[in-house]
């Protein structure tokens, strides 16, 4: 069961994670969790990862909710999503990595490697992910608004 306070979470892929993303919007539907479909909606092995990153970037921001990445390795979506103004996001690799991220630093895009980790592995990623509050400690907060001072000298 995953217990989320959110209203929606956005999910997106590239040609890599779209099967991935298909099984998994299923079983977030199944567990009670809506999600919005950034795209691709359709299989397309010419479509780049960063059209999808930056699009669910923007959704997340705006919206101050969470977001879903995923293509092959996971490195190209977090490399791309993270040049959006207001996201933190992680490569998570481990359920345990997932906690850390939403917990010290609170991540607020998870992205997942479809390539390299099994798709069970991934569900708990993703329960991982949806289930960790922020912690709030005085510490993980000042860090969190040095990472925003730098953004906002632009």
């Amino acid at each position: 069961m995953i217990y989320l306070n959110m209203q929606v979470v956005y999910i997106g892929a590239d040609h890599r994670g779209f099967n991935l993303k298909e099984k998994l919007k299923i079983w977030l539907a199944e567990e009670g969790v809506k999600t919005t479909d950034i795209g691709n909606n359709v299989y397309d092995q010419t479509d780049d990862y960063p059209d999808f990153a930056i699009k669910l970037g923007e959704s997340v921001s705006r919206d101050r909710s969470m977001g879903i990445l995923i293509c092959g390795s996971g490195v190209g979506m977090v490399a791309a999503v993270n040049k959006v103004k207001g996201i933190r996001s992680g490569l998570c690799l481990s359920p345990k990595e997932t906690y850390y991220g939403r917990n010290d630093d609170d991540m607020n895009v998870l992205c997942l490697s479809a390539d390299l980790i099994d798709e069970d592995s991934n569900r708990e990623i993703v329960k991982t992910f949806l289930n960790t509050p922020f912690g709030s400690e005085e510490r993980y907060i000042r860090r969190i608004n040095k990472i925003k001072e730098y953004e906002n000298r632009t």
